[in-house]
């Protein structure tokens, strides 16, 4: 075949795009799809929309998936072929396939997908198993090592979805032990307080140097937002980037990192479906900036 100046650069141009994609960090954001997100996002949905502004993004590879595509859009080859995973949920989390979501967590665990929980998603099922699975790797690390082969484990609150908590509740997850049982009762992955009145939320940022924080100001309001209210029953995160108040003196923490197996995840609270909180700059920046970091592949900007 004889390499004309023109099939040269289609071949060249081929080559870069092919290196561009491999360099490339891939997303995939997935959607319950309210409808009530039409309030806020109009045409598009929530994930539509987070996944069109990381579509314009240097070094992204973006798709997106729902809880109603085949195999709820978590098939093995499109988890394959994911590096981060940005996750919201509502309404209908019991509908999350087990063995979908378990394939979810078995990445993360094993360090081959970073996971990102948006907002309600804190009761997503990938969210809770994930916390569970580091509530257990801390409950384990508490235990003298020659004490911990002869141990039985029992594990409490498995299911804890749409359960609530009182303010004045024992805050989970936490270790029961008597001689060698032990008991661990799971992270409720919930609060005692929360309210849908749209009110503003003022975000402080506790990190700036963290890369998660890069380019956000110190300190940044969301003009509607739904109000969490502090304790939130999760293991003790690694990092908190983010801390949220409200004018009526509810606080959160906002920006939790944890590592998790050899995987890590990362939740942002600001959100709920009716308020178009993921059109406005600094959260969508705030996702954008997770996962780069979270991949962190040293040839991407």
């Amino acid at each position: 075949m004889k390499l004309t100046p023109l099939r040269i650069a289609a071949l060249t141009f081929t080559l870069f795009a092919q290196t561009q994609a491999a360099d490339s960090i891939r997303v995939l954001v997935w959607d319950e799809q309210q409808p009530q997100q039409k309030e806020a996002y109009g045409e598009k949905f929530l994930g539509e929309s987070i996944a069109a502004h990381l579509e314009k993004q240097a070094g992204f590879s973006v798709k997106s998936a729902c809880l109603d595509d085949p195999e709820q859009g978590l098939s093995e080859a499109a988890l394959d072929a994911t590096d981060v995973l940005v996750f919201w949920c509502h309404r209908r989390v019991n509908d999350q396939d087990d063995a979908r979501m378990e394939s979810v967590v078995r990445r993360v665990l094993d360090g081959k997908l970073a996971f990102i929980a948006l907002h309600s998603a804190h009761w997503a099922k990938p969210f809770v198993r994930l916390m569970q699975e580091r509530s257990k790797a801390d409950a384990l690390a508490g235990i003298p090592e020659p004490e911990r082969s002869s141990l039985k484990w029992e594990f409490l609150n498995e299911k804890p979805y749409y359960k609530g908590v009182k303010a004045d509740a024992r805050l989970t997850p936490f270790l029961t032990r008597t001689g060698d049982v032990c008991q661990l009762t799971l992270p409720q992955c919930v609060f005692p307080v929360y309210r849908n009145d749209g009110a503003p939320s003022h975000i402080k940022t506790l990190l700036p140097a963290h890369p998660i924080a890069s380019g956000l100001p110190a300190q940044w309001d969301i003009p509607q937002t739904e109000m969490y209210g502090e304790p939130f029953h999760i293991p003790a995160p690694d990092e908190v980037v983010f801390e949220e108040k409200w004018d009526k003196g509810e606080h959160f923490r906002s920006g939790l990192v944890w590592k998790i197996g050899s995987g890590r995840a990362f939740y942002f609270r600001p959100g709920h479906e009716t308020y178009p909180i993921f059109k406005q700059a600094e959260p969508l920046r705030v996702i954008e900036n997770a996962a780069r970091w979270m991949v962190s592949k040293p040839s991407l900007p």
